[in-house]
């Protein structure tokens, strides 16, 4: 489990990334107001950047829960940690998509990782029900 667990860190990690990206993508960042800066930019950098952010944050607590879940219904390790892992590697192209303005790769990237979620609880329900 200790793979899936460096997996619950960057995840937990990931949005701070994006927060940081968005913040250094124009000049005049005001940490008085971080969201009225925000929303005042016209640069698609920070304002993708911003919303990748945010959804990084939304994809978070599923996830974490997701592999608890996993580990507790004592789910194989390996098997966790590959759907870790790909959680992941989605959620990292998730952000870049978002940068780079392709919404049907970041789509498709978004889609990968919540199948990695379900795929994880699907996992621990048929293990413990099963």
């Amino acid at each position: 489990m200790f793979i899936a667990y460096c997996c619950i860190v960057i995840a937990a990690c990931l949005p701070y990334v994006w927060a940081v990206l968005a913040k250094s993508s124009a000049p005049g960042y005001n940490n008085k107001d971080p969201r009225g800066w925000v929303a005042k930019q016209e640069s698609y950098r920070v304002r993708n950047a911003y919303s990748a952010h945010l959804n990084a944050f939304e994809a978070f607590p599923a996830f974490a829960a997701a592999v608890m879940m996993a580990q507790f219904a004592q789910v194989n390790p390996q098997h966790v940690a590959w759907l870790a892992m790909a959680f992941i590697v989605f959620r990292i192209l998730h952000g870049v998509f978002y940068l780079s303005v392709q919404q049907a790769l970041r789509s498709l990237s978004w889609l990968g990782g919540f199948a990695c979620v379900i795929a994880l609880m699907l996992s621990a329900a048929f293990k413990v029900g099963g």
